[in-house]
């Protein structure tokens, strides 16, 4: 068993009181006041997240853009300069070893983000693509911190902080899924117009050793705006409101990206992938769908979607009581047969059978 591993903000979380959690062998904030706080404060104002956690990766040279075609299901190479891309990392199974964000940073130079507990995976998968590749895969995790600052407030809240300057593109014309160069205190950073949240927002990637002081000056600047740290817990209900997946519930090895409704990030016009021959769902497969209920008992992960007879239909993977709808919401694997909206089915709530609806995703949408 290995020793926790802690971010550069530890000290900052253990001052503001936060509780930790386990999270792919990191202790991480899971909340600092009330989930339901954090979880408002995000909609409607905004949050910071230390997600230092996560894992990055260079890809550099000549080759690089060719290699991310093939090691990756998406089409990399038309990915502009400035402009980010969600893509899949797919086994020769066509099964989901990681959902990853790539950010091109030059023509020969891309940035790889991954989830912090398949960074070893990820890590292996990426070396074992390179042959054949004129390109140089670094695992460059333990240099960075990544901040987030989500919610309506957030480009507000970073325009006025103290010591971002030389922002690379200004405030209002950056766009989503794309990033932007500026410094912070005379140090490079990059500005990413992503997130995890369905709310408006940036992440932050950092050296590591500044990460502490770009936490204090972007709480100092959001204070008037009433910005608050939050945690895990309510990062976990702002995503799964977005109806956005989560690796280990609604993506795993055995997942293909068509169950997922992810088959739009597989471009199988390519000639060669890792993954192309094995990324057909098997006729009759589990699809996953949106479940929304009454009341205000919520299916968690692993409890059983049946039929009005009580027979099997599928399994929640992701649920909770939605902090902004006011009702239980789920993402769950149902069979093709029960999977069209509005189709109703129940929630095996601890021996209690809850009533529920097939719901398209997202559950929530902000208003642009």
């Amino acid at each position: 068993m290995s020793d926790p591993r802690y971010t550069p903000l530890r000290e900052r979380h253990e001052a503001l009181g936060a509780s930790f959690t386990d999270f792919g062998g990191w202790q991480m904030p899971v909340r600092y006041t009330s989930d339901l706080a954090e979880h408002h404060a995000v909609r409607e104002a905004a949050g910071i997240f230390d997600i230092s956690h996560m894992a990055e990766f260079t890809i550099v040279g000549a080759g690089a853009a060719e290699y991310l075609d093939y090691a990756l299901a998406g089409r990399l190479s038309a990915l502009a300069i400035g402009k980010a891309k969600y893509s899949l990392l797919l086994a020769e199974t066509g099964g989901i070893i990681d959902d990853v964000i790539v950010y091109r940073l030059g023509e020969d130079d891309f940035l790889i983000i991954s989830n912090a507990g398949n960074r070893d995976a990820v890590r292996a998968a990426l070396r074992e693509r390179v042959a054949g590749h004129e390109v140089v895969v670094e695992d460059v995790s333990d240099a960075y911190a990544l901040i987030a600052v989500q919610g309506p407030a957030a480009e507000a809240i970073l325009a006025a902080t103290e010591g971002i300057d030389d922002v690379s593109v200004p405030w209002a014309e950056q766009k989503y899924y794309a990033w932007a160069s500026a410094t912070f205190n005379g140090a490079a950073i990059l500005l990413a117009r992503t997130g995890y949240t369905g709310e408006d927002g940036f992440e932050l990637l950092v050296a590591g050793p500044d990460a502490t002081a770009l936490w204090d000056a972007v709480l100092a600047a959001g204070a008037p705006h009433g910005l608050v740290p939050a945690g895990l817990a309510a990062r976990d209900t702002l995503r799964l409101e977005a109806g956005m997946p989560l690796y280990g519930h609604e993506l795993t090895l055995d997942t293909k990206p068509a169950q997922a409704g992810l088959g739009r990030v597989v471009v199988t016009a390519k000639e060669r992938f890792v993954g192309k021959d094995g990324v057909d769902a098997a006729a009759g497969a589990p699809v996953l769908v949106g479940l929304t209920a009454e009341g205000k008992r919520a299916g968690r992960a692993g409890y059983a979607v049946v039929a009005e007879d009580g027979s099997p239909l599928g399994e929640i993977t992701s649920g909770a009581l939605s902090p902004t709808l006011g009702h239980p919401i789920a993402m769950a694997f149902v069979a093709p047969s029960s999977a069209e909206e509005g189709t109703a089915v129940f929630l095996d709530v601890r021996g209690t059978r809850i009533p529920a609806t097939v719901t398209a995703l997202p559950f929530y949408r902000r208003t642009k």
